[in-house]
């Protein structure tokens, strides 16, 4: 969703291609990657804007950076809806910053819990469950 309602507002021609990449299981980072679907686009001497919905700890970040920087595009940078700095256990640049917020799980506006809540058209904290 972020990635349709930023293009909205470029003003040079673009192109979009989707990198699946996983680290968490349920509310916890794991610290594996997982890709579920490649890159298979040739980055040679091309600008390249990584648009992340959510930067925590930078560890997957970092990961894509260090492999997409391995094919020699003319630029790498970063844009990321969603930041918690107060996460971060790797240092990343990150070029333009929607929002920093604070150390809780979201949901909404394309983020998900379990797969569930990622069509809500607002972005919202997700709270555990009080024990009685």
């Amino acid at each position: 969703l972020f990635t349709a309602d930023l293009f909205k507002y470029l003003d040079f021609e673009a192109e979009v291609c989707f990198v699946k990449l996983a680290s968490y299981k349920g509310v916890s980072s794991t610290g594996n990657i997982i890709t579920a679907i490649g890159l298979d686009t040739n980055l040679n001497d091309r600008h390249v804007i990584i648009l992340e919905d959510i930067i925590d700890t930078g560890h997957t970040l970092s990961q894509v950076l260090k492999i997409l920087a391995t094919r020699q595009p003319a630029s790498l940078t970063v844009c990321a809806l969603l930041n918690k700095p107060s996460r971060r256990e790797v240092d990343v640049n990150v070029h333009w910053t929607g929002f920093d917020i604070p150390d809780e799980f979201v949901i909404g506006y394309g983020n998900n819990y379990a797969q569930q809540g990622r069509n809500l058209p607002h972005i919202g904290a997700v709270r555990p469950a009080q024990s009685s």
